[in-house]
């Protein structure tokens, strides 16, 4: 099972008043990630896969130790733990190779833009997902 690889700036604005970087940016640390692994990864040139548009529907997140900010980026490792007919759930963990900071998993699901409604995974997309394929890891 592959898993993706994001390597994450830390920017100066993303710490809070704590001297720490805020619960809130992890969300666009995943955000970031999510977008390299589903946009700039999809399966061939002028691929339609993946570029119709997706929504997020639902976040879950366990911050398990404090992140402070740095010069050196961390890791964002996402892989795919359920394909559905029309959603797929992606998990993360942002870490160094030391240590978690978080734990993490999103729901996606497609969407037709024009229609402005969801769509079904294409077969294209499902075996491009498939390469990532594995169960979540048992929390430390």
């Amino acid at each position: 099972m592959a898993r993706h690889l994001y390597s994450c700036p830390l920017r100066w604005s993303d710490m809070d008043a704590f001297g720490h970087v805020n619960n809130v940016v992890f969300l666009r640390y995943l955000e970031e990630a999510r977008i390299d692994f589903m946009f700039r990864l999809a399966p061939g040139d002028g691929s339609p896969s993946f570029s119709g548009g997706s929504v997020v529907a639902r976040h879950e997140i366990d911050y398990v130790r404090p992140l402070v900010h740095r010069h050196e980026p961390v890791t964002v490792e996402s892989w795919v733990t359920k394909i559905g007919a029309a959603s797929l759930t992606i998990a993360y963990e942002i870490k160094d190779p030391e240590q978690v900071y978080v734990r993490a998993s999103t729901v996606v699901v497609p969407y037709d833009l024009a229609a402005e409604r969801p769509r079904r995974i294409s077969a294209e997309e499902k075996l491009f997902l498939q390469q990532y394929l594995a169960e979540e890891p048992a929390a430390a």
